[in-house]
């Protein structure tokens, strides 16, 4: 067995391991925080890490759920199945009915809002969070017209719905939302022309429900910790947004266990990304090392390596090669490094500085204190849609991102 860091960079990541890993992520379905998938899914890593070594502590602590009975939108003569956005305000099974008054990316509209049902009409774009404000503006702003409801219609790459990442702790408007696939809006945009008569109905079960955040631990007391974070949660299968992250985070885990004898292991797992990182900000306060011994701290987020697809018209095609769109950010002074180890990997070739470019969870380990450290995220074609499943997978690509990041961990730490 290596002794040193450097000693052990002969090992490689074995591809039929990553690609097990993936598919494995994968069979846990739709993993909402605090639900079956997202707990059968924490606990099948939980127990990859005892196998591997570790000491396991969970976090336990409440995330809001919806389980809907019914949820459409509907004028006569069309009905489409919507996506009520999160913290759900219910409108029970009778629905509120108004006029559909179509409200424009920049919130524009014609007439009066006063009692309607606003057809918010978002602009082109790989979405995943209504905190932002291109996204929350719009829908605050006809509610503060006078809307009574509100529908959004998340035009993306795909043409399905695009679920938006929420605040976890309370409803982010004063009435209830929905998001409309855009493939299913044109009956409704012409609808809302003439001031159609509509109903949304968001039918359901909502409230609390524990879901369970948890660390692995090797603490051989030297007082240098290396942590490494994921997290596994998400509105649906989350296929390539979260499972490529997840095989390199148990690649790194064993390798470390076993190669890296002179540093502390902290090997953490989230769930509630999805609610804007409720999961990682509670991690923070309890099972996270302590910043003044964290020798380094790399998150592994969204689209560590998902897979690309043609734009062919009607029937988009799958490629060989990896989604660019991903970011990998680090603290200043690991850009050349990074630079180097990450050179011809699309997207992580041109690495960013943390203190110009953050996102994710990598900004609530930044805020905490952890330096250095690096993150990825990103925002492939399928992010936070249904039909981000298998297809969506890209094993190679996931392999040399798992072979890079054990680079750059072994070199960050020797230094």
């Amino acid at each position: 067995m290596a002794g040193t860091a450097s000693a052990a960079a002969p090992v490689s990541a074995r591809p039929e391991t990553i690609e097990a890993d993936l598919l494995r992520y994968v069979k846990f379905g739709i993993k909402r925080a605090g639900g079956p998938g997202d707990t059968a899914c924490g606990e099948w890593l939980a127990g990859e890490l005892e196998a591997a070594g570790y000491k396991v502590e969970r976090q336990t602590f409440s995330a809001p759920f919806f389980e809907e009975r019914k949820a459409e939108l509907s004028i006569a003569g069309a009905t489409a199945s919507v996506y009520p956005q999160p913290i759900v305000i219910a409108t029970g099974p009778d629905g509120v009915a108004g006029p559909l008054v179509r409200v424009d990316f920049a919130g524009r509209f014609a007439g009066s809002l006063e009692g309607a049902i606003a057809l918010v009409d978002l602009a082109h774009g790989r979405w995943s969070s209504m905190l932002t404000p291109a996204a929350k503006g719009p829908i605050a702003g006809a509610f503060a017209a006078g809307a009574k409801a509100v529908v959004a219609i998340t035009n993306g790459p795909t043409g399905k719905v695009i679920a938006l990442n929420a605040d976890g702790r309370a409803p982010m408007f004063k009435g209830p939302v929905a998001l409309l696939a855009p493939d299913q809006a044109d009956p409704f945009l012409a609808a809302a022309f003439q001031r159609a008569e509509a109903k949304l109905v968001l039918d359901g079960e909502g409230g609390q429900r524990p879901a369970f955040n948890f660390v692995g631990r090797i603490d051989r007391g030297k007082g240098r910790w290396l942590a490494i974070s994921t997290p596994r949660s998400g509105w649906f299968t989350c296929a390539a947004e979260r499972g490529p992250g997840v095989a390199v985070w148990l690649h790194l885990a064993r390798w470390a266990a076993k190669a890296l004898p002179d540093h502390d292991l902290a090997l953490v797992c989230n769930t509630g990304h999805e609610y804007e990182y409720l999961g990682a900000a509670e991690a923070m306060k309890e099972i996270a090392p302590p910043p003044a011994q964290t020798k380094f701290w790399l998150h592994l987020g969204a689209n560590v390596a998902a897979r690309d697809w043609h734009d062919t018209p009607g029937k988009p095609s799958p490629l060989p090669s990896v989604d660019p769109q991903r970011f990998l950010s680090v603290s200043p002074e690991l850009l050349p490094l990074a630079r180097e180890l990450f050179a011809g990997l699309a997207g992580y070739e041109a690495p960013v500085s943390s203190k110009v470019l953050a996102a994710g969870e990598l900004v609530e380990v930044i805020k905490s204190g952890y330096a250095p450290a690096a993150g990825v995220f990103g925002i492939h074609r399928y992010h936070h849609v249904a039909e981000d499943d298998e297809r969506c997978l890209n094993p190679a690509a996931t392999v040399a991102a798992a072979d890079a990041f054990r680079q750059f961990v072994q070199r960050v730490i020797a230094s």
